[in-house]
């Protein structure tokens, strides 16, 4: 539910839906905690795409998003400023242990898993399974789940996100939960004890995924066209 008269204006700068993953993040921590925002839309993979990219960040890159006067640029310095912002909503974990993990998981998936992002790009509709990956993207794959599963274990006795209630991490770690559903369906042969194939069942049971992969749809839909806005 939006918290009504309560939030500043907000807008958020988003590529396509089926594919960028960046975007993804600030958009499930805004949609989860009920912050109203203005949604804009820049369609990815077209020849003025990179125009209107920098019409929005010097950084030519979604997400971008508009506090006000203020532009924010980068999924996770959109994530800590909403926390800043809105210190009641727990957008982190409360408590300081589990908060400092999570910050840790979450800026290793920020700047980490090179090869599982090229050899296994979000494509949240698609149902791609590979029969075999890189030994690098094998590597990125066992990290992540081993992450999950000691998440799950030090501090997720209290509900099914990887610190008991949805916080930033699960929005850093939603794209990989897709990535894994699309590419990657059996994680047993890469150390899934169950673990990962329940917390990826979260992830796509919140109503926020549904509408994501609603929008998804529409975009790809034959009559559909997203076009850059400015």
């Amino acid at each position: 539910m939006e918290r009504q008269g309560l939030d500043p204006a907000y807008r958020l700068v988003i590529g396509n839906k089926a594919w960028s993953s960046w975007s993804l993040r600030p958009w499930l921590v805004l949609k989860r905690h009920g912050l109203p925002f203005e949604e804009v839309r820049v369609g990815l993979r077209q020849p003025q795409s990179k125009s209107a990219l920098l019409a929005h960040s010097a950084a030519g890159k979604v997400p971008a998003l508009y506090a006000g006067d203020l532009l924010i640029w980068d999924s996770l310095a959109i994530i800590e400023t909403l926390a800043d912002r809105h210190p009641d909503l727990n957008i982190w974990p409360r408590e300081a242990e589990a908060r400092a993990i999570a910050r840790s998981v979450s800026a290793e998936m920020h700047a980490g898993f090179q090869a599982l992002r090229e050899q296994c790009p979000m494509d949240i509709l698609a149902v791609k399974p590979l029969d075999a990956i890189n030994e690098t993207t094998e590597l990125n794959v066992r990290r992540v789940i081993a992450s999950w599963q000691d998440c799950r274990r030090r501090f997720g006795a209290g509900g099914p996100f990887l610190f008991s209630q949805f916080s930033a991490a699960d929005a850093m770690y939603a794209p990989v939960a897709s990535r894994f559903k699309t590419y990657l369906p059996d994680l047993e042969r890469y150390g899934d004890d169950g673990t990962a194939k329940a917390y990826i069942e979260t992830i796509f049971a919140m109503p926020e995924m549904a509408v994501w992969m609603t929008g998804a749809a529409e975009e790809l839909a034959p009559s559909s066209h997203v076009a850059p806005t400015g």
